[in-house]
C-alpha cells in the first residue's frame, strides 16, 4: 500500500503544477512491483490506494466546489484502478505478465472511466503528463492520449522488468526486458520523425479576452451584477485593427444576449467595429425553454450564426443526478439550477475558415473534438471558467489538455479562461502564448488553420480497440487452459 502510495504522489507531480513529465515514464514502476505476484483483491486494493493518492493531489482543486463531490468523486474513479490492478493479477495468476498486457489493462479502464457512468470522467489521462514531449505528442498524432499512456505503462513495466532481471542476475530476462524499451524508443521516434504535416488553409487573426483578476470574490455576485461583463467588454474596447475572431470566455456574460437586446447590440458592435466575428458564452434559452450552457457566434453584420450547446455537462457541477433523492446533501445548494445537454455538433465560420467551439470540461474528451474535426472544423476554440479551481494546477492542466487535443487532430487551439489559463497552441501542440492566473489579460495572435487528417483523426481509437482485443484474447487463452486442466 506504501509503494502504491508512493506511485500516486510521484505521477500527481509528472502534471502541473510541477509538471515533471516525464517522470511519468517511471512513477508507476512502485505501483507495478506491488502488483506482481499479488492477490486480485490485494492488486485492487493497491491500485484503489495509488488512484486515491494520484487524484487527490491532481484534483486538489475541485476541493474549491465543495468536498462531498470531490471526495466522491475521487473515490468513484479509483475504482477505475482497482479494477485494472485485479485483472493485471488475474492474468499474472495464469502465467501472462508482460508490461504490453497490463498497459492494455491500463488503457482500457482509462477509457471506460472517460465514459461511463453519467459521461464518465476524463481528466487526468496518464498521457496528458508528456504533453510539452514532441514524441509524445506526435504518438498522440498517430493513436490519441490513450497511445500515450498505452507507452507510458509499457515504459515503467518494462523498467521494472530490466530492474528484477538484473537483480535477479537473468540476462536472458534482462536482454529482452532492454529490447523492449529500445523499441519503445524506436517506435517514438519514427512517430515523431515522420509526424503528419496537416495543409495550411489560411490565417485567422484573433484575440482572448480574460477580464476576472479577483481571486477570492464570489464569482456568482460579479456575473449578477454585471462586473465581470463590463470588464470584458471594457477590454475589449481596447482592441485595435481588424480581426477575424473574438472570443469572450466561459462565465464572462451575465445574460442571455438573445433574451437581452442591450447586451446583444454591445456584442454586435464589437463584432461591427472589428469587422469580426464573436463567440460568447451565455446561459442560453431554448425555444422549448430549456436552459443551456452555450456559445453563441455574432458576424460583423449583426447576424448569429449559430448556437452551441455543450454536450458533455459535469455532473454534481452544471446539473445535479438524481437531484430529488439527493437533497439531503448540502453542497448541492451551491447548484441551484440544472442545465440541459445539447445534442449535436455545430461549426462556426470566420473569415470564411470553419472552426468548432468546445465548453469548458469538454475538451478532456477527444473522441469528441475529433468528430468536430472530422465534421471539418479548421482550428478549435475553447471557450473556459477554471475559475472555481483558484490557484490550483487545474488550469494548467487544462491548456496541457488543450495541447494534447491539438496535437491528435493537427488543429491549432486557442482557449479563453476567464481568469486564467489562456492559450495560443498552435497545430503540434506547442503553446505560443499563454498567461497567469488572476490577471486581466488580452491574447492576439494569428493562427494558421489546417485541414486533412491525422492517423488519429482518420483511424480513431484504433489503441482502445486493439487493448480490448488483447485482453479478450488473454481471457480466451486463460480459458482454454483451465478448460484443458479440467479435463486433464
Amino acid at each position: 500500500m506504501l509503494l502504491a502510495a508512493v506511485s500516486g504522489v510521484l505521477l500527481a507531480l509528472s502534471y502541473p503544477p510541477l509538471d515533471l513529465g516525464p517522470l511519468a515514464l517511471v512513477a508507476l514502476v512502485p505501483l507495478l512491483w506491488a502488483w506482481r505476484d499479488a492477490s486480485p483483491w490485494t492488486a485492487a486494493r493497491d491500485g484503489f490506494v495509488f488512484a486515491i493518492t494520484f487524484l487527490a493531489v491532481l484534483m486538489a482543486g475541485l476541493a474549491h466546489t465543495g468536498y462531498t463531490g470531490t471526495t466522491s468523486l475521487i473515490v468513484a474513479a479509483a475504482l477505475y484502478y482497482a479494477a485494472t490492478g485485479a485483472l493485471v493479477a488475474v492474468l499474472g495468476r495464469f502465467g501472462l505478465r508482460s508490461p504490453f498486457l497490463t498497459a492494455a489493462a491500463w488503457v482500457f479502464f482509462e477509457a471506460l472511466r472517460g465514459r461511463w457512468p453519467l459521461g464518465g470522467l476524463a481528466w487526468g489521462e496518464l498521457g496528458i503528463a508528456l504533453h510539452d514531449v514532441g514524441v509524445a505528442r506526435a504518438l498522440a498524432s498517430l493513436g490519441g492520449v490513450l497511445l500515450v499512456s498505452f507507452a507510458v505503462v509499457a515504459c515503467n513495466g518494462l523498467v521494472l522488468d530490466v530492474l528484477t532481471a538484473a537483480r535477479a542476475r537473468r540476462p536472458r530476462a534482462l536482454t529482452i526486458a532492454a529490447g523492449g524499451l529500445v523499441a519503445l524508443l524506436a517506435v517514438s521516434t519514427v512517430a515523431d520523425v515522420a509526424r503528419y504535416e496537416p495543409p495550411g488553409t489560411g490565417h485567422l487573426r484573433v484575440a482572448l479576452l480574460q477580464g476576472d483578476d479577483n481571486a477570492h470574490g464570489p464569482i456568482a455576485e460579479q456575473v449578477a451584477d454585471q462586473t465581470l461583463t463590463d470588464t470584458h467588454f471594457a477590454l475589449a474596447a481596447r482592441l485595435r485593427g481588424r480581426f477575424d475572431l473574438i472570443v469572450f470566455p466561459e462565465s464572462a456574460l451575465a445574460d442571455d444576449p438573445e433574451q437581452d437586446p442591450i447586451l446583444r447590440q454591445r456584442i454586435v458592435a464589437l463584432a461591427a467595429a472589428h469587422h469580426a466575428v464573436v463567440v460568447v458564452n451565455a446561459r442560453y434559452t431554448g425555444a422549448t425553454g430549456k436552459l443551456y450552457n452555450a456559445n453563441l457566434a455574432y458576424a460583423p453584420d449583426g447576424r448569429l450564426l449559430g448556437v452551441y450547446a455543450k454536450q458533455h455537462l459535469v455532473p454534481f457541477g452544471e446539473y445535479v443526478p438524481f437531484r430529488h433523492q439527493l437533497t439531503f446533501v448540502s453542497d448541492l445548494r451551491q447548484i441551484p439550477f440544472d442545465f440541459t445537454a445539447g445534442d449535436r455538433r455545430v461549426l462556426f465560420r470566420a473569415a470564411g475558415r470553419p472552426f468548432a467551439t468546445v465548453i469548458c470540461y469538454e475538451s478532456a474528451y477527444a473522441p469528441l473534438v475529433r468528430d468536430f474535426v472530422r465534421d471539418g472544423a479548421q482550428a478549435i476554440v475553447v471557450s473556459t471558467s477554471d475559475r472555481s479551481y483558484g490557484r490550483s494546477g487545474i488550469p494548467a492542466t487544462h491548456v496541457a489538455t488543450a495541447q494534447m487535443r491539438a496535437a491528435e487532430t493537427g488543429r491549432p487551439v486557442v482557449q479563453a479562461a476567464i481568469s486564467g489559463e489562456s492559450a495560443v497552441i498552435d497545430d503540434h501542440g506547442r503553446v505560443l502564448q499563454h498567461t497567469s492566473l488572476f490577471t486581466k489579460a488580452i491574447v492576439t495572435a494569428t493562427i494558421t488553420t489546417t485541414t486533412g487528417e491525422t492517423p488519429f483523426v482518420r483511424f480513431g481509437e484504433w489503441v482502445l480497440a486493439g487493448s480490448a482485443l488483447a485482453l479478450l484474447a488473454a481471457a480466451a487463452l486463460v480459458a482454454r487452459r483451465e478448460l484443458r486442466r479440467a479435463r486433464s
